[in-house]
């Protein structure tokens, strides 16, 4: 080493040592806020199962609501889940994953697509709220079009008579029915299946379709055959991801009247042998009247007396379970997929 260069070499030793100090400032401030994360949500699930401890049975499971807490059970709002969030899947997906392909492999980029997907990403911030009340004027209302035409909503109950098709009685307009909520939860997620859709497509390599297309395939084939099979994770992952999001919303369901006290599941199916042996009540589910895990808690924690709050807490972890095994089913269905892809 040269006597010019000595002098730099402080200087040099210096920097090298500065950035090694800031990176490990850098790495300890990660491994804290990411721990921290960890230790607050772990206090906070043992604080729910501690409050719940002794409650998460048979009996909450299988009974309904009552006015009596040692009575008390989820199991309307289980089965009002599953309808909801089934109807929700059945309308949202077929939707949103036929928007995406349509966008991105079919529609030019003109101003009118642009102006869409610029939409479609500012909806899917949308408050859930403002869905809850498009959903009251558009579903639960119909506008007020039917008032004239003799269909106007007859409750008996908790029964709602209206138009009567095939024996199967369809309230018009849909008031505070099953249709009614996943028709609104539906509207609600559509932006994000339809946006996450987008991304899963645009990940494929546009030299797959090139190859595609020269060796002779038309589009579709392209497409049905090559692009979505490798964009089935992302798009899988999307959705499941919005389905999560619909079965803890509250908002939205409040604001269109979904029950908070229903002692009865919709379709009056509250087994799975019911959904073969009484096929009937398939067809009157979604017309029905319900209430979800999330308002049944809402209702327990809004009581004075403590041993609802406890059931609160118990429903919270028998949503926390559904949530769980909605994201294992992603990740299973996502490794399933990739390990089919053969390129």
């Amino acid at each position: 080493m040269t006597d010019k260069e000595s002098p730099q070499s402080p200087s040099l030793a210096g920097l090298l040592h500065k950035q090694r100090d800031e990176g490990w400032v850098f790495s300890a401030a990660c491994r804290t806020a990411a721990w921290s994360s960890f230790a607050f949500l772990t206090i906070i699930i043992g604080t729910i199962l501690f409050s719940a401890w002794g409650l998460l049975d048979w009996q909450f499971l299988t009974s309904y609501d009552s006015r009596f807490p040692a009575r008390a059970g989820i199991l309307a709002g289980l089965w009002g889940s599953f309808w909801v969030i089934l109807l929700t899947v059945l309308i949202s997906v077929p939707m949103g994953v036929g928007a995406a392909i349509f966008l991105e492999e079919y529609s030019s980029d003109n101003w009118i697509t642009r102006m869409i997907r610029t939409n479609l990403a500012n909806l899917a911030g949308v408050p859930s709220v403002v869905y809850g009340m498009l959903g009251l004027t558009v579903f639960v209302r119909m506008f007020g079009l039917f008032a004239k035409d003799g269909f106007v909503e007859r409750a008996t109950g908790y029964r709602v008579e209206g138009l009567e098709v095939l024996g199967i009685s369809i309230p018009l307009p849909f008031s505070h029915s099953v249709i009614s909520g996943a028709l609104t939860l539906s509207l609600l997620i559509l932006p994000t299946i339809i946006v996450a859709s987008q991304e899963a497509l645009r990940a494929v390599p546009p030299s797959i379709r090139h190859a595609a297309q020269a060796l002779g395939a038309t589009r579709w084939q392209t497409i049905r055959g090559l692009v979505l099979p490798a964009a089935i994770p992302g798009i899988v992952t999307g959705i499941i991801l919005s389905i999560s999001r619909a079965i803890g919303e509250t908002a939205p369901l409040i604001v269109l009247g979904a029950a908070t006290y229903v002692p009865f599941a919709p379709g009056n199916i509250d087994s799975p042998v019911k959904l073969v042996t009484e096929p009937g009540g398939i067809l009157e589910a979604p017309f029905d009247r319900f209430t979800v895990v999330p308002i049944q808690v809402y209702y327990w924690v809004e009581k004075p007396q403590a041993e609802f709050k406890k059931l609160a807490s118990a429903g919270i972890i028998v949503l926390l379970g559904l949530l769980l095994a909605m994201n294992g089913l992603a990740l299973f269905i996502r490794h399933r997929s990739q390990k089919g892809l053969k390129w």
